[in-house]
């Protein structure tokens, strides 16, 4: 199936949730934010949150800085 992820189509398999999708991206253990069609998603959600087809995701990585 595909969703948009951060503007753009991304094939993923059926039944992946936000916790599998962040590690097959290699983002596991960053500081992230995780937004579906705009909704932000709780790290302690990610999971149990199943991605559906066209869903909108959108992935946020925290820079710090000084």
């Amino acid at each position: 199936m595909d969703i948009e992820l951060n503007g753009a189509p991304h094939p993923v398999t059926d039944n992946l949730n936000v916790q599998d999708l962040i590690a097959s991206l290699d983002l596991a253990n960053k500081s992230l934010a995780v937004a579906i069609n705009r909704e932000v998603v709780p790290r302690s959600q990610w999971a149990e949150r199943v991605l559906q087809p066209s869903d909108r995701v959108d992935i946020v990585k925290a820079i710090g800085g000084g």
